[in-house]
């Protein structure tokens, strides 16, 4: 199964889509899917409040993991952070128009209203999966060194 596919799967069986990106990658990352599932579980929905898209930070954490600083001393991982950080976030916006949840989803999740109306457009299982496998891509690209 591919990150894409295993990503969607994940999606589709209601899984935040922080969860679902962040779990795609969390096997070959050193986390159990369940690991990666509950440190997901607080970030869909742009954190329930519509900011930045729960897809975009489950790629984050899997790129964190990959290169993230864990020693005081290591300014390389540091600056490799910054550096992918930067580039998923700038390619994200590129495709998809922003990386905001509710400038994505044109409502805002923090509202009983904005719910609705997602809910109403079919916006979480007509949309949502598009941003979690864009997420997936741009992701999984970094991760394998792909220009």
């Amino acid at each position: 199964m591919t990150h894409i596919e295993k990503a969607n799967d994940l999606f589709g069986r209601k899984f935040h889509c922080s969860q679902a990106v962040f779990a795609a990658f969390s096997e070959e990352l050193g986390l159990t899917e369940e690991q990666a599932l509950k440190i997901g579980a607080c970030f869909g929905s742009g954190m329930r409040k519509g900011e930045v898209c729960g897809a975009c930070t489950g790629a984050l954490m899997a790129l964190g993991l990959k290169y993230g600083q864990a020693l005081e001393q290591d300014n390389d991982s540091r600056l490799k952070t910054n550096e992918v950080t930067d580039r998923f976030m700038e390619e994200f916006k590129k495709e998809n128009g922003s990386y905001m949840c509710k400038e994505l989803l044109g409502c805002d999740l923090s509202t009983e209203e904005g719910i609705k109306e997602a809910l109403e457009k079919k916006l979480f299982t007509e949309f949502c999966p598009k941003m979690v496998e864009s997420a997936t891509r741009i992701a999984e690209n970094i991760l394998m060194g792909i220009q």
